[in-house]
């Protein structure tokens, strides 16, 4: 998840420089081959709204930061947790001088399942 939060700011970044190449070329096409355009939306018009939607992406991505952010933090928590839930388990194990009976495909499937999906988040 850490690698498609990740995607997604980049993603963001890109864009927002897109739109302001974008902004630049109509500026400039609108300059040198369009300086009187009868019964067409006025380009003016186009750039400020292209203006207020780069605003709003900002405003977006901004919002978004904080919640990736605590994305990472909770993955981190989790993989935390789990790490010390496993070394106690051991330990107790160790202690009690408790031998398991080997596992079944079906817990070791379960265990490969969870650490896949903690090393996803």
């Amino acid at each position: 998840m850490e690698e498609e939060v990740d995607k997604l700011e980049l993603m963001f970044q890109k864009a927002d420089s897109d739109l302001d190449y974008i902004q630049y070329r109509l500026e400039y096409e609108i300059k040198t081959n369009h300086p009187d355009s009868a019964g067409e939306k006025n380009p003016v018009t186009l750039l400020q709204e292209l203006s207020a939607i780069k605003t709003r992406y900002q405003t977006l991505h901004a919002r978004f930061k904080p919640i990736a952010d605590e994305q990472k933090e909770t993955k981190n928590r989790i993989c935390a947790t789990f790490n010390k839930t496993m070394t106690m388990i051991q330990e107790l194990q160790k202690q009690t001088d408790l031998e398991l009976s080997p596992m079944t495909e079906e817990e070791k499937t379960a265990i490969q399942q969870l650490k896949s999906h903690l090393s996803d988040l």
